[in-house]
């Protein structure tokens, strides 16, 4: 007989359970609300999540916000597994998410299908994000609008 070494599965980490949780309570709360509600509502979630996020956190959030709405007005603010998000016609295109989210080094904005970022064979979706220098500033409000194009 042979032995195998097996580890066993301990299933999702309690920040794993928490997202999940916020996506849940999300999507309940998304479809309580009328359709005129919707948009401004979700505008509110976003600032009162980033609102809750520590120092650090807040401070890049609050930049991504403003760039990403600035650069991409098309893009609907919302969250998405309790980090701030945008869609374009209800399809997420990008989202935050804090480095304090899942006990991270470093806060990310990461890019899902709809984002227009080919590039060959390819290409990065998520960015980690220390701080919001000029220069990271522009290469975000780039990416953004190539994101939509």
């Amino acid at each position: 007989m042979s032995s195998t070494t097996t580890t066993a599965y301990e299933g999702f980490t309690a920040e794993e359970r928490a997202a999940m949780k916020a996506h849940a309570k999300e999507l309940k709360t998304t479809a309580r609300r009328s359709e005129a509600d919707r948009a401004a509502e979700a505008v509110r979630d976003v600032l009162a999540k980033i609102a809750e996020m520590n120092d650090a956190d807040r401070v890049l959030a609050e930049r991504v916000h403003a760039i990403v709405t600035a650069c991409a007005p098309a893009l609907a603010p919302k969250l998405w597994y309790g980090m701030p998000a945008y869609a374009l016609n209800g399809k997420l295109v990008c989202h935050f998410q804090p480095a304090e989210k899942f006990k991270g080094r470093y806060a990310t904005i990461g890019f899902s299908d709809p984002a227009k970022l080919d590039d060959g064979a390819m290409w990065p979706v998520s960015y980690a994000l220390t701080e919001v220098t000029p220069e990271v500033e522009a290469r975000i409000g780039a990416l953004v609008k190539q994101a939509v194009s």
